[in-house]
């Protein structure tokens, strides 16, 4: 079954842990949460701090996603903090295939991130070692933006590819999701679907959460 993983960044930061509160109530599988460091993409988000808070007042598990360079620093942090999966981005580090193993070494699900211009093939090699590949359909480091369609075709590329070799990843997108949107992913191949503005911004955020897993 397809999971809905509403992101933080989107929430109303005055009053998180009502806003975690009123999710979790709404039927969200796990929360996501994006990691900004003003160098890798052109915004800030929030820190180890916050992430903790986040952790605390969580009940569901935390998909943490990292537009950091040097992913490897923060990796044994967020496991001390129950964080259930992590991404990185393909070009945050030289070493992709180590930081995957130091992920999982820690009792986590790793994925590797997508941005819309980062094509499939350059992660190719990793699929079989990967738990999650993350497609962004919006460029990473804003909320509020639109879907990029040409990201399907990605989508559907990795979905050939895990079919064709028996791999087990699952495919999480992350930009601009809508139930409009999120029925043209799902229908490429992908199961985990992160929503943001539109679904902190719905007035029925149990029935758009139940939309949006189709």
């Amino acid at each position: 079954m397809n999971k809905v993983l509403p992101s933080l960044l989107a929430s109303d930061f005055s009053k998180l842990g009502e806003e975690i509160k009123i999710m979790e109530e709404a039927g969200a599988d796990i929360f996501h949460l994006d990691i900004m460091d003003g160098q890798f993409v052109p915004n800030i988000s929030y820190g180890i701090p916050v992430t903790e808070a986040i952790s605390q007042a969580s009940t569901i598990p935390l998909d943490v996603h990292l537009m950091t360079y040097n992913p490897d620093q923060f990796i044994e942090t967020f496991s001390k903090m129950g964080v259930e999966m992590v991404s990185f981005h393909i070009e945050a580090t030289a070493h992709a295939h180590r930081t995957i193993q130091l992920i999982q070494s820690y009792g986590m699900k790793a994925g590797i991130a997508l941005n819309p211009q980062t094509p499939v093939e350059q992660v190719k090699h990793l699929l079989s070692s990967l738990d999650f590949v993350l497609i962004m359909t919006v460029n990473p480091g804003f909320g509020g933006q639109g879907f990029i369609n040409e990201c399907l075709d990605k989508i559907s590329d990795l979905k050939s590819l895990k079919d064709s070799k028996g791999y087990t990843f699952d495919i999480e997108v992350d930009g601009g999701i809508n139930d409009e949107t999120a029925a043209l992913c799902t229908a490429e191949g992908a199961n985990l679907l992160v929503s943001g503005s539109y679904l902190f911004k719905a007035d029925d955020k149990k029935g758009t959460i139940t939309k949006l897993r189709g």
